[in-house]
């Protein structure tokens, strides 16, 4: 076996590890933002705020190592596509991340207002969106452990 391969082999390995990071910092900022959303109307933000600072710092290693590893399938690997399936699922998780603020956003404001019909309209609007860019998700993911198993 070429040291290639071994490495090539890490990296995926890796690639997969980091994807279940990002889930699992997904789940503890779903968790952090309901029970934010349960401290209203006198929201505590101050504890809110400390956990987007942690989230946002996970999101950002995650990031800057699969972008590494994107870099080495491409150069050390020679696998520019597995390299550009990282990349447009690079630019879906950092739309599946805006979503997520707008989601929240909007979660509170019907909170905050829940006379207003348009608050659920909103959050049934940016949930298909979520849907949507979960699907694209997992069809990237689908590629590349397709043609990584090549």
């Amino acid at each position: 076996m070429s040291p290639n391969v071994s490495e090539f082999k890490t990296l995926v390995q890796r690639f997969y590890v980091l994807q279940t990071e990002r889930i699992e910092a997904y789940k503890l900022f779903e968790e952090g933002h309901e029970a934010y959303l349960r401290t209203g109307p006198h929201y505590d933000f101050e504890h809110y705020r400390q956990l987007v600072h942690e989230i946002t710092q996970a999101f950002s290693g995650i990031s800057k190592e699969v972008l590494e590893i994107k870099e080495r399938l491409h150069q050390d690997c020679d696998r520019p596509d597995l390299s550009e399936h990282i990349e447009k699922l690079q630019s879906k998780e950092k739309q599946k991340l805006e979503l997520t603020a707008k989601l929240q956003l909007a979660k509170q404001n019907a909170q905050d207002h829940p006379e207003d019909e348009g608050c659920q309209e909103k959050i049934l609007e940016i949930r298909q969106d979520v849907i949507k860019n979960q699907e694209v998700l997992s069809e990237i993911l689908q590629d590349f452990k397709y043609d990584s198993e090549d």
